[in-house]
């Protein structure tokens, strides 16, 4: 039916033809068109399609046969611009290159890339006067598809890309497509429905029969026409009584179910086959059909029945309706005998993937060749980067495998595959059958390490702790230490989870158990291992007492650093290496060279394209930046981790970076966002046990008291850190915030605190070399200094031990202004001038509003009449242009920030045409040298 021909609905076309003008006129858009079976939501999927030059169109049709088959509705959509990828960042290209069947994977792609390439594919073909992609029977497109295309559609911004989707009012198509726009394609209006009828009708019906037929159908378009054509002459003039029930809802299904069983036994036979192929190829289907026995004229009575619409390249069903009936008035025998036919002929044909799927379609019980190829299956879909579908494939795989031991080994692939893609419903599930199954000892550890892995992501963190120790226990006791390396690694696993957990006892309890591993298997010389082993070992000796052999453990950890290498990927990759070096450094009590140890995870997380722990290289990596005094970019991090938490799933991560954007806020002076972030992270972090989460964001509420003068519960809120337990604090956010804690009492009145927590401060900074530390601690010993002469030459030292430390800007304008105060209350007000107006400044490039407005105030106390500078050039960056340009700014081009933003390169152009003026700069060179 043509867009002339579709009765009513002026609604419906008046909002897709809304659509397609802001899709030509450069905006993104998605609408799903959501009803029943026959509402006539293919009709207007085809009505846009008409309607959309000069517009690209760009289509897809889920079919059922292909609804596990990881990529299979992307493929089809994305063929004909598949000329386009050569354009795209060189991870993306690759990614998409997979996807589409142009390349073998190099390395298991990731779904977050292979989505940002789609993204970028769209923007490139929607050039220039837009793109519409429209994908009727949604609930049938295979998972992967679907994750990258609503990913796309999420960030579609100003590509001129629109996505029109088609579907089944189900509750899982609710549930996948929840957030995007939907319009509900109910029935026709009774008018609209009456000429339907009369269209179709052999005569023109009485009213009243109308009027019963439009209530009895709904108004479902397909209804009305299959019902016109089931009714007689006398039944329409009303002179017989209609059927009763009505072909309406279900009962069209039925009525096409008796249409099929009326058809002569090879017709039915070469439906079947063209029902199960499900890709409508003309020529696997009459194969197939031959050599069952059906020949070419059961394809032309098929056709002249009105079941299928053949055409030169594909065979289509005229409603997906009719297909459903075939397949389900089929015998199961004879559904078997179908998919092993075309099983063989699609070997015959090297497409191995589809023939092992209709193998293990015809199998009658567990074969494990028919397993292995499901799972070759599986793996091939994994590799792509369809995670989602690769599970199911696995599970199927794993249910045919005839050993037990085999078995398990697939439900635990499914399990990894299923939460990579985000299923943490099914991962569990699956996982729980591997436990059962498994017998082998590196098999236990294995499933052991992701049930951990899976309760440290989004669950209880001391639930995994225990659940972590407890693998390690089991495998040290194998007599050969062949599991030497698995059982090291459960231990990071479970000091990872004790520092989320702020458990200090099960730190040392570990670092012993290290040492102990090395007693009984003696040194390693893997360096990897050895790195790791140090800084487990010294983490638990700086924890339990031992500071300088933890500090010595710590150095030779970090010294041996280069020398890891390739190692590192037995123990989560570079990434992960990294990330304990940051930990070793803040333990010695170096934040900043913490810091870059935890960017440069970041930047490797990136390029390297591990977006399934981005979330939380990003934690670290946003951290480091607001360590180092970078508040906007380490928020824009933040929210770009907190996004990706989100739709990965991983809830933890979610509350890390909702308190580090707490703290951000904070500094601010943003009451409001830093109060709703804190709440949040607090609400996931106490329940889960993150102390180190709900550590950082009881902090950020206490750094926003101080900020904005209110001392007392300042003083009150962070004293509580000190106190708290493993699971609601920890003490790395003791340390960072006593200097903090010094000033708040100190404001508050209470000096047995702040000295008490000075010399906390001096006991944990007496191994550090950095010069930030020393700072700190000077600035700490002021404060609580009785004598104003010395207190005024610790502040003056500790602005000089900060001036050349550009991270450390924060710090030193903190520090300025405190120094300033000081002098100006000693009547130095010539003398303070200069360290408050440092501190001002510094303060409002920062964009640390209630601080700057602190310093303003005490300098005009000194006698200077300056107001506050105009508004700083960052703060006009959005999140997205902040981040976009900070790596412009490091030399990346817009391919490569493209690809590790996992944006387009048009959304890259789009925002540096808008970040240049509001900057002020004209090139890349003066955008480096503004931001360095």
């Amino acid at each position: 039916m043509t867009a002339d021909q579709i009765t009513g609905r002026a609604g419906e076309r008046a909002e897709l033809g809304r659509m397609l003008t802001e899709i030509r006129a450069g905006s993104g858009r998605a609408l799903v068109l959501r009803g029943e079976p026959g509402a006539g939501k293919s009709t207007l999927l085809r009505h846009a399609a008409e309607e959309a030059a000069p517009a690209r169109v760009l289509s897809a049709t889920g079919v059922e046969p292909e609804s596990g088959m990881a990529f299979a509705a992307l493929h089809q959509l994305l063929h004909p611009v598949a000329g386009l990828v050569e354009t795209l960042p060189d991870a993306q290209r690759q990614a998409v290159r997979t996807v589409l069947g142009l390349a073998e994977p190099t390395a298991e792609a990731d779904r977050f890339l292979v989505s940002a390439g789609v993204l970028s594919l769209l923007a490139e073909a929607a050039a220039p006067h837009g793109l519409l992609c429209v994908v009727d029977d949604f609930q049938w497109v295979d998972q992967a598809s679907a994750d990258a295309l609503l990913f796309a559609a999420r960030r579609f911004g100003g590509h001129g890309v629109g996505l029109l989707i088609g579907t089944r009012d189900t509750g899982a198509a609710r549930q996948a497509l929840r957030g995007v726009p939907a319009l509900q394609i109910g029935g026709l209006d009774a008018g609209s429905a009456g000429e339907v009828l009369a269209a179709r009708a052999a005569v023109a019906p009485a009213p009243h029969v109308v009027e019963l037929v439009v209530a009895a159908t709904g108004g479902n378009p397909l209804a009305l026409r299959e019902t016109a054509a089931l009714l007689s002459t006398e039944q329409l003039t009303g002179r017989a009584p209609l059927p009763d029930p009505l072909p309406a809802g279900d009962g069209v299904a039925a009525v096409y179910g008796e249409q099929v069983a009326q058809l002569p036994e090879p017709v039915r036979l070469v439906l079947l086959v063209a029902a199960l192929e499900g890709r409508g190829d003309p020529l696997l289907i009459r194969e197939a059909a031959e050599r069952l026995g059906a020949g070419a004229d059961a394809l032309y009575a098929a056709e002249a029945a009105g079941i299928i619409d053949m055409r030169p390249a594909q065979i289509t069903f005229r409603h997906p309706l009719l297909r459903s009936a075939v397949y389900t008035g089929a015998t199961p025998a004879a559904r078997r005998a179908v998919h092993g036919r075309l099983a063989a002929l699609l070997d015959e044909r090297d497409e191995w993937e589809r023939g092992a799927r209709h193998r293990a379609e015809a199998a009658t019980g567990p074969e494990e060749g028919v397993a292995a190829g499901l799972a070759a299956v599986a793996e091939r879909a994994r590799a792509r980067g369809g995670y989602a579908d690769a599970a199911r494939t696995w599970a199927w795989a794993a249910e045919l495998t005839p050993d037990p031991g085999t078995r398990a080994h697939r439900f635990k692939d499914t399990a990894v595959a299923a939460w990579l893609g985000g299923h943490a419903g099914q991962a569990r599930t699956a996982l729980a059958a591997a436990r059962e199954l498994a017998r082998e000892p590196a098999l236990l550890a294995g499933v052991a390490q992701l049930d951990g892995r899976f309760e440290l992501s989004s669950g209880d963190a001391a639930e995994a702790q225990r659940i972590f120790l407890a693998a390690a226990d089991r495998a040290v006791a194998e007599p050969t230490g062949a599991l030497r390396r698995t059982v090291l690694a459960l231990l990071a696993d479970a000091a990872e989870a004790a520092s989320c957990v702020g458990d200090t006892e099960a730190a040392v309890h570990i670092g012993r158990r290290v040492e102990e591993l090395e007693r009984l298997h003696g040194p390693t010389e893997e360096p990897a291992e050895a790195f790791l082993h140090g800084v487990l070992a010294g983490m638990g000796a700086m924890y339990g007492g031992e500071a300088e052999r933890g500090a010595r453990l710590l150095r030779r950890a970090l010294d041996g650093l280069a020398d890891v290498g390739d190692g590192a990927a037995a123990f989560g990759g570079e990434a992960a290496t990294l990330l304990w070096a940051a930990a070793a450094a803040s333990l010695l009590g170096e934040s900043d060279v913490a810091g870059d140890y935890g960017a440069r995870a970041g930047r490797v997380a990136r390029v390297s394209g591990m977006v399934g722990t981005l979330p939380v290289v990003l934690e670290n990596a946003a951290t480091a930046e607001r360590m180092n005094s970078g508040f906007a970019l380490s928020a824009a991090l933040s929210e770009e981790g907190l996004a990706l938490a989100r739709e990965t799933g991983i809830d933890n991560s979610v509350a890390a970076h909702l308190a580090n954007l707490a703290v951000c806020a904070a500094v601010r002076g943003q009451e409001e966002d830093c109060r709703r972030s804190a709440h949040e992270a607090l609400v996931i972090a106490i329940p889960h046990r993150l102390g180190l989460r709900a550590g950082v964001a009881t902090y950020a509420l206490g750094l926003l008291d101080l900020g904005l003068g209110r001392f007392d519960r300042a003083h009150e809120r962070l004293a509580s850190l000190v106190t708290a337990g493993p699971g609601t604090g920890h003490p790395v956010v003791a340390w960072g915030s006593v200097a903090d804690r010094v000033e708040a009492a100190v404001a508050a009145g209470d000096p047995a605190a702040a000295r008490e927590a000075a010399g906390f401060l001096e006991q944990w900074s007496a191994r550090s070399s950095s010069a930030r530390a020393r700072a700190l601690l000077a600035r700490c010993r002021a404060l609580v200094s009785d004598d104003d002469t010395a207190a005024a030459a610790l502040l003056q030292e500790a602005v000089e031990l900060l001036a050349d430390d550009d991270g450390a800007a924060y710090d030193r304008a903190r520090t300025a202004l405190l120094l300033g105060e000081r002098l100006r209350r000693d009547r130095r007000a010539g003398a303070a001038r200069p360290y408050l107006r440092q501190a001002a400044e510094t303060f409002h490039r920062l964009g640390a509003v209630p601080w700057e407005g602190r310093a303003r105030g005490e300098l005009r106390a000194a006698g200077e009449s300056g107001g506050p500078a105009g508004p700083d050039a960052l703060a006009a960056l959005t999140s997205q242009e902040l981040r976009i340009a900070r790596l412009v700014a490091d030399g990346a081009s817009n391919r490569d920030v493209a690809a590790r933003l996992f944006l387009s390169p048009r959304t890259v152009e789009y925002h540096l045409y808008k970040v240049y003026p509001k900057l002020g700069v004209t090139s890349r060179t003066e955008l480096a040298r503004l931001l360095q």
